[in-house]
């Protein structure tokens, strides 16, 4: 495995930042420019996703509840936006945020507890490089240098507490694990493996990133991979080489599993 991925990034015209862990050991088993900070792109919807599960735990909040969706919070590509939805539960943003990058459901959540109170709750737990730092589609802050930005490390240590069940009560780690399950978008992680596996994952990509990671349950050997790509020129290409890395490493787990060397 080591080698195949070795060659691959060698030969890569983009930035790649991978980093798998084994949850049986708890070993990181590969890894590459896991410390960078790069745009996050919609990966940053996951610790969102964490955060807004965490206040309600705390506040004994409700999914029910319903939110108005303000017209300065509406952008395209949007499954709210299409259906001209002006109220939805929190539970439909958190869902359509998550399995389909909902960039109107974002900024809908990015307003409950504002980027400051997100980026707080980052620290805490101990998301030393994740940051909320303009709300979805919005490019012109985007070009005065605030980004929403992440590191592989930061996603391995977030997924590896939602995976353990570290940060929330076992009832709100159930939700967020469910969400995280149902995402739609499997043309990177999923892209070459055959069998039905279970991932709890997220997508994200803009013109020049692509980024894909979560947990894979494969048969008795769960683990962690996180592959993040950046100065990208050709976004199929790059998640053709996330479907090639990911590939890879769920050979070698599978090998593992079935006692072959």
């Amino acid at each position: 495995m080591h080698e195949q991925l070795n060659r691959i990034i060698a030969q890569s015209p983009y930035k790649v930042h991978v980093i798998v862990e084994d949850y049986n050991t708890n070993d990181i088993v590969w890894k590459n420019r896991d410390e960078e900070i790069f745009s996050s792109a919609s990966i940053i919807k996951v610790p969102i996703l964490i955060a807004i599960l965490a206040h309600l735990q705390k506040t004994n909040g409700n999914m029910n509840h319903v939110y108005e969706i303000e017209p300065e919070n509406m952008v395209e590509f949007s499954v709210i936006t299409e259906q001209r939805k002006t109220r939805a539960t929190l539970h439909e943003l958190l869902l359509w945020m998550t399995i389909t990058s909902d960039n109107t459901a974002t900024n809908v959540c990015i307003d409950l507890l504002g980027m400051d109170g997100f980026n707080n709750y980052f620290k805490e737990i101990g998301l030393h490089n994740t940051r909320v730092q303009r709300k979805m589609m919005d490019f012109e802050r985007q070009k005065l240098g605030f980004d929403n930005e992440t590191t592989a490390q930061d996603m391995q240590h977030l997924f590896r507490q939602i995976y353990r069940g570290t940060l929330l009560t076992k009832e709100w780690n159930a939700v967020a694990l469910d969400i995280l399950s149902r995402q739609r978008s499997n043309e990177s992680l999923k892209r070459y493996i055959v069998d039905d596996v279970k991932m709890a994952h997220k997508t994200g990509g803009l013109d020049t990133v692509d980024h894909d990671t979560g947990i894979i349950f494969a048969k008795e050997r769960d683990y962690f991979i996180g592959v993040f790509i950046t100065e990208v020129t050709d976004n199929d290409k790059a998640r053709q080489m996330i479907g090639t890395i990911s590939k890879i490493v769920y050979d070698y787990f599978t090998k593992q599993e079935e006692g072959i060397d």
